[in-house]
């Protein structure tokens, strides 16, 4: 009989065995099916105090080390871009312009990684010739790095 809580596994074309998805790449999945029931309940003009509410609700759930980090992305990304709207988005804070994510933010936890993680989708406007920089790693956030994100975000709403 097969184990449910297992990793489904497959087989390569080069014969190697493969993991299917790691346990907290399914919880985001199931976070993000959650909060898409939940914006089909809200209806077709969900108001930006919900998705602020669910956003500062996930940054009370994160370790402390990460949920400060989290608090002054908020308030830095906010202040900076008051059109976007805050939201989840697998789990994790977001800020969304015409319900398309501009921009997110991952803790460390989230994927037991060694840094949080900024990032900016295909909808920011961040665009210098033929490449650059979609996520920034963060450990920890200084004055300098604040004024940077400020202007990211500013830059890629334009």
């Amino acid at each position: 009989m097969n184990d449910p809580q297992k990793s489904a596994r497959s087989t390569t074309a080069g014969g190697e065995t493969s993991e299917g998805f790691t346990d907290a790449e399914r919880a985001a999945m199931k976070e993000r099916a959650r909060e898409l029931k939940a914006a089909a309940r809200r209806g077709p003009r969900p108001d930006k105090a919900d998705g602020e509410r669910d956003v500062l609700e996930k940054i009370a759930e994160m370790p402390e080390s990460d949920r400060a980090m989290a608090e002054r992305l908020h308030a830095l990304i906010t202040a900076s871009a008051p059109d976007l709207s805050p939201r989840t988005w697998y789990g994790m804070p977001a800020y969304a312009r015409d319900g398309k994510v501009v921009c997110f933010f991952q803790s460390a936890q989230k994927f037991k990684s060694r840094y949080a993680t900024l990032g900016f989708s295909d909808e920011a406007n961040l665009d210098e010739g033929a490449m650059w920089p979609t996520a920034f790693a963060l450990t920890e956030l200084t004055a300098a790095d604040e004024a940077r994100i400020g202007a990211l975000v500013k830059k890629a709403v334009r």
